[in-house]
């Protein structure tokens, strides 16, 4: 019988089991690291040049070439003003540089001069406009001075006189010379009052007034279509009183006088 087989001489025998981790890592291509280089000097002052070079050339673009100049300017959102009116006010320098355009200056200057203006977005638009967007005020009454109307904002603030009165915008009268209250509030926040007042009344009521008179801060009355009177108080619990009167004005039609005041104990008379 044969024996056993025996490797040859100088054969070398095959592994029986996994290679060891020796092995594997011997056999991974390895990756030589290479240093890195750092720039050499004339690399160096040739990337400061450029660098230099090229914030000069935007420099100069920005406010010494033509290519970047204000050429127009353009004003949109009027109603009652026009857009040539608002860009004359503007003053805005044409053919100055773009970038050196004062859009503070020009917002301060536009609502010094028209004060029918209430806010107002300047923004630069590249590479040759300035847009002025413009937000006007609108009148919630009127105030009769001189056979001209005073128009008054939501604010309570009196922004621009007119020759006639605007359709539709109720009278504001202002009966408080000899009155504490014009010294403790002043007229701005009697006038916001008397605005808050009409815009808390009811939507069905509000096309029917004619007048808003204050006598006080307290003592605020409200004149409608047809010789009635509304006795409103002063502006607060506005919502309520609204809805007392709504209530009111249906179940009492042919009243004249209205007194909610206190809403908890409303009155009517000269029915």
């Amino acid at each position: 019988m044969a024996g056993p087989t025996t490797a040859r001489r100088g054969e070398k025998k095959s592994p029986s089991g996994p290679p060891s981790s020796e092995e594997v890592r011997g056999r991974r291509l390895r990756w030589v690291r290479l240093p890195r280089r750092a720039p050499s000097r004339r690399g160096l002052i040739i990337i400061l040049v450029l660098a230099v070079l090229l914030g000069a050339f935007g420099v100069w673009a920005l406010y010494a070439s033509d290519w970047l100049r204000l050429e127009r300017v353009r004003a949109t959102g009027t109603d009652v003003l026009t857009p040539r009116e608002v860009v004359a006010a503007a003053h805005a320098p044409m053919n100055a540089p773009l970038v050196s355009v004062d859009t503070d200056a020009l917002e301060h200057r536009l609502r010094a001069r028209l004060s029918r203006i209430k806010t107002v977005d300047v923004e630069r638009s590249w590479p040759h406009t300035i847009s002025l967007k413009v937000t006007e005020r609108t009148p919630e009454l009127l105030m009769q001075t001189g056979g001209k109307f005073a128009e008054v904002d939501a604010e309570g603030v009196r922004f621009a006189t007119v020759a006639t009165a605007p359709k539709g915008i109720p009278l504001l009268e202002m009966s408080v010379s000899d009155s504490p209250s014009l010294r403790r509030f002043g007229p701005d926040r009697l006038r916001r009052a008397a605005v808050e007042v009409a815009r808390d009344l009811p939507p069905v009521v509000r096309k029917d007034v004619r007048k808003v008179r204050v006598r006080s801060y307290d003592a605020i009355s409200v004149e409608l279509a047809g010789g009635r009177t509304v006795a409103w108080g002063s502006r607060e619990q506005g919502a309520e009183k609204a809805k007392v009167l709504a209530a009111l004005l249906k179940a009492a039609r042919t009243a004249r006088h209205f007194d909610v005041s206190v809403p908890s104990a409303p009155a009517v008379s000269g029915s």
